[in-house]
């Protein structure tokens, strides 16, 4: 399956504004600055189909691109403390919309940056995926930081972290130097019932 057709179809800054569902989704969440515009364009082979910003909380929408089999949906980051109550509920309000809507999601590709252990409010996205019986694919971002001691220790924490974790796979990955991207491509596909 080829994830180089993609084609960026809209945003959407409220629930009323969501596309129809005519295809099967594969959902990006995490904090803002984690790294997902960077990781969904090295997946599609893309500089700048997705709007990668220095500045966190710049994601206010719910953003959708077409890659012909499925469709990557992109959420708005959070955890950024400069963002107003009032725009952290819209935002809240946004996402709890998307996931009420009946959707067909696929799985939840949650990024998490791999040289911290994953936040309270990853920890929540992951429990809240797993209880809504969606897979759940844990990327850990910016692997090429790390030093090879450093890996070690981080990939055993994250192993014992979510070895009894239902439904849910871990992986490295760095949209720098393109670790872990075709493993993640795999992955996809067969949630996407592909080969």
């Amino acid at each position: 399956m080829s994830f180089e057709t993609a084609e960026f179809e809209m945003s959407a800054a409220l629930p009323s504004q969501l596309p129809k569902c005519f295809l099967p989704e594969i959902v990006f969440s995490g904090r803002s600055n984690v790294g997902k515009s960077s990781l969904i364009n090295k997946l599609i082979n893309r500089k700048s189909l997705a709007r990668v910003s220095s500045t966190p909380g710049k994601t206010a929408t719910i953003n959708f691109y077409n890659i012909g089999f499925c469709r990557f949906v992109d959420l708005p980051g959070y955890g950024y403390a400069k963002v107003s109550y009032a725009e952290k509920e819209r935002w809240s309000t946004l996402v709890e919309g998307y996931f009420g809507a009946g959707r067909d999601i696929k799985a939840v590709v949650q990024l998490t940056d791999i040289r911290r252990m994953p936040t309270e409010d990853d920890l929540k996205m992951i429990d809240y995926v797993q209880k809504s019986n969606i897979p759940c694919l844990i990327v850990a971002t910016k692997a090429d930081k790390l030093n090879k001691g450093q890996r070690a220790t981080q990939f055993a924490l994250y192993a014992e972290k979510f070895s009894e974790s239902k439904n849910t796979k871990f992986i490295a990955a760095s949209s720098s130097t393109g670790e872990g991207i075709e493993n993640m491509k795999r992955i996809i596909t067969k949630y996407c019932g592909k080969k």
